[in-house]
């Protein structure tokens, strides 16, 4: 059976199934599922007796269809008794991800009178003559806010935000597994540019950081530019600095892989989203070869008409030769490709025209801009956002320890200083010896990464002279930028 997207543990099931009790009969669900395109990862003998065996079988499939379609091949099986069939992926969020607990024991009154009332009276009112204390004697010096509209939910659009909780739970969960942040979702029932930015100023007080996310772009640059001006906490949109500095961290090491330089390269970003931009400002900002930005308009080039604010200043400060044709030809020659976009733009053959050791990182999810497999036979780095493929480039590299280390630093602010000090950080953790084309980021579970990225960050918050200066500034402060403060505004 053929399938044009990759088995994920995102489309995992579970089925039960009654077979015979002979030698060959879970040989043949094996087969079968193999046969059906899933990925068995784990086949458990749940009951029997002299006639039967009761297993449950636990395949990847490639989407909801395929899972269907596996049922089916192997309910088609002689002897085959499918029971039951659970997703994986909803009986872990049965119930939500996420939980509120107690960090004091609540057991006695002279205990319940020191928490609450009467004893609380004292802390408020030391609070009211010193607001700066809140941060000490609150949660508000570990926790964030993750805050979406839902406008821009993963690469499935609009969802609004009930269907955006899902994901602002797993960013919180992490928030708390690798950076010890206590995180809590704040979805918001409007996407109003006003009311967004008048809502989270108005619950700031709560917190010590914002993380914007899955807000659709150009609303996205406003509202962070917006909120990072009138707010005293860092304010970190994930989807636009968590990439960029992902994506900084994965280029610098595979550019030590082929030995080239970024100041000798070309890229080709697809998508000029958040993501995108964001990228593409961090890589100018170190002095990035050329860039040709592409979208639904095409290639981002001068001239181009009826461009958004964003648009035009990446058709203005990018494409040196003003390239204006098609993906295909936009990568034709170049060194490196990053998307994060859409699936399946290109193909093998778009990139073996490029130029020589190229480098792929193909980031769309589940699937990405080229299949990474025709991709690994041309480029000699190629990258994605998926799990169960070698380099994996996740933000979960970069928020929880960006965050822990501003909270630890009371930063105010996030800078582009910080973003450049992360990437390193994440990049110099795999370590010059060990890099090589399939290890060019360190694993997401990695210990040392987010402590190193806090340390990081920590530093840059402190000392920011300490980070080399970016380079010459290509635009206007009021355009999306990376950094709040005028020096470091691309």
């Amino acid at each position: 059976m053929a399938i044009t997207r990759l088995p994920s543990a995102g489309f995992s099931i579970t089925i039960r199934i009654a077979v015979p009790a002979d030698a060959s009969s879970i040989g043949r669900l094996t087969t079968a599922t193999g046969e059906a395109g899933a990925i068995v990862t784990a086949l458990d003998v749940v009951d029997s007796d002299p006639t039967s065996v009761i297993v449950d079988l636990t395949c990847d499939t490639a989407d909801a269809g395929h899972a269907d379609q596996v049922v089916e091949a192997l309910t088609a099986l002689e002897g085959v008794d499918v029971r039951k069939v659970s997703d994986r992926t909803f009986l872990l969020h049965l119930g939500g991800k996420i939980e509120v607990s107690p960090k004091v024991a609540l057991r006695t009154r002279d205990e319940l009178s020191r928490a609450y009332t009467p004893g609380v009276a004292r802390v408020c009112m030391a609070i009211a003559e010193n607001p700066a204390d809140a941060r000490r004697l609150t949660i508000k010096r570990n926790t964030v806010a993750v805050v979406s509209d839902g406008s821009a939910v993963l690469g499935l659009g609009n969802l609004g935000p009930a269907a955006s909780l899902p994901v602002m739970e797993g960013k919180a969960a992490l928030f708390k597994r690798f950076g010890g942040v206590d995180a809590w979702p704040v979805v918001l029932d409007t996407q109003d540019t006003d009311e967004i930015v008048a809502i989270v100023k108005a619950i700031a007080p709560a917190y010590g950081g914002i993380n914007l996310e899955d807000i659709a772009a150009p609303r996205c640059f406003e509202i962070e530019a917006r909120l990072r001006e009138a707010l005293d906490i860092p304010v970190f949109h994930d989807d636009q600095h968590g990439t960029a500095i992902c994506v900084l961290a994965a280029l610098t090491n595979a550019l030590r892989v082929v030995g080239k330089q970024l100041a000798d390269v070309r890229v080709v970003v697809s998508g000029a989203g958040a993501a995108g931009t964001a990228i593409m400002k961090l890589l100018l900002r170190q002095g990035v070869g050329d860039i040709i930005a592409y979208d639904r308009q095409g290639a981002l080039h001068r001239g181009l008409p009826d461009l958004n604010p964003a648009w035009q200043w990446l058709a203005e400060n990018t494409n040196k030769e003003n390239y204006s044709g098609d993906l295909p030809g936009a990568v034709r020659g170049a060194d490196v490709f990053i998307g994060v976009s859409a699936p399946n733009l290109l193909t093998g053959d778009d990139i073996a025209a490029m130029a020589k050791d190229a480098i792929v990182f193909a980031l769309a999810n589940p699937d990405p801009e080229v299949d990474p497999r025709e991709a690994r036979k041309h480029a000699a780095v190629v990258a994605t956002g998926r799990s169960d493929q070698p380099n994996q480039i996740n933000n979960v590299l970069a928020f929880p320890g960006v965050f822990r280390g501003m909270l630890d630093a009371h930063a105010e602010e996030f800078t582009e200083e910080m973003a450049i000090a992360a990437a390193r950080a994440i990049a110099d953790v795999v370590g010059e010896d060990k890099i090589n084309p399939t290890v060019i980021v360190p694993s997401v579970f990695d210990s040392r990464v987010a402590p190193a990225v806090a340390a990081a960050v920590r530093a840059a918050a402190q000392n920011p002279a300490v980070t080399p200066p970016p380079a010459a500034d290509p635009g206007p402060a009021d355009l999306p930028e990376i950094a709040a403060n005028a020096s470091a505004t691309p």
